[in-house]
């Protein structure tokens, strides 16, 4: 079989990467379970964001398969520059945070019906060491592309990076979910509750800052 070429948006997000080694290495990257994402299809990839870390490591993580990631990303990140140009050129899909943004989910619905992996963190936020309720934007897209597989990211030690000169140890592990994908007319507020639930059984949620944080606040 013909080795398939890297599209123009594939090949920006893996120069990106290639530019992130040094990072990667200074945060010791570890990935576990990138074989979930090697099967042929929409994937929804449903993870935790207790810092600005979660991305870059989930990123790293995927394209070990070549699985780049389309991230469901705050729409007023494309005005700083030129991250916005970055945000277009690894065709990243900007979201009206809790505006109900209708155009971002259709957007993620016609990528993963295509075959792409799609990333949704389901806090809304980072979650700056609390407790958050999952929004139900990831219940949506899976209801509404029923054979995309939904699996999930935990990521851990990111928020240890602003501990400089201490190295962290960020680690990314994927799964699929304990409780089992979408079921038919499942509630979409049960759905997205499940899923954060067994992320945050792995990763409880942690604060960034120069002295490490209590972890599993409620």
């Amino acid at each position: 079989m013909p080795r398939r070429r890297w599209a123009p948006g594939e090949r920006f997000y893996r120069a990106l990467i290639i530019f992130l080694i040094p990072l990667r290495a200074w945060a010791r990257l570890e990935v576990h379970g990138v074989e979930e994402l090697r099967a042929p299809g929409g994937v929804l990839l449903v993870a935790n964001h207790d810092s600005s870390v979660e991305p870059l490591a989930l990123a790293e993580a995927t394209m070990r398969v070549r699985r780049p990631l389309r991230f469901l990303t705050r729409a007023n990140l494309w005005r700083l520059w030129p991250l916005g140009l970055v945000l277009d050129g690894t065709r990243q899909i900007p979201i009206e945070r809790g505006a109900g943004d209708l155009d971002a989910l259709e957007q993620a619905v016609n990528a993963l019906r295509a075959g792409e992996a799609v990333c949704i963190f389901p806090e809304g936020t980072i979650s700056r060491g609390e407790r958050l309720r999952a929004r139900r934007g990831v219940a949506r897209l899976a209801e509404a592309v029923p054979d995309a597989r939904i699996v999930l990211g935990a990521v851990s030690g990111g928020t240890d990076l602003v501990r400089f000169p201490r190295r962290p140890r960020v680690v990314v592990e994927l799964f699929t979910p304990r409780t089992g994908q979408a079921r038919p007319g499942e509630d979409h507020a049960d759905l997205a509750g499940r899923l954060l639930g067994e992320i945050r059984e792995r990763v409880p949620p942690a604060a960034a800052g120069r002295r490490p944080p209590a972890r599993g606040n409620t």
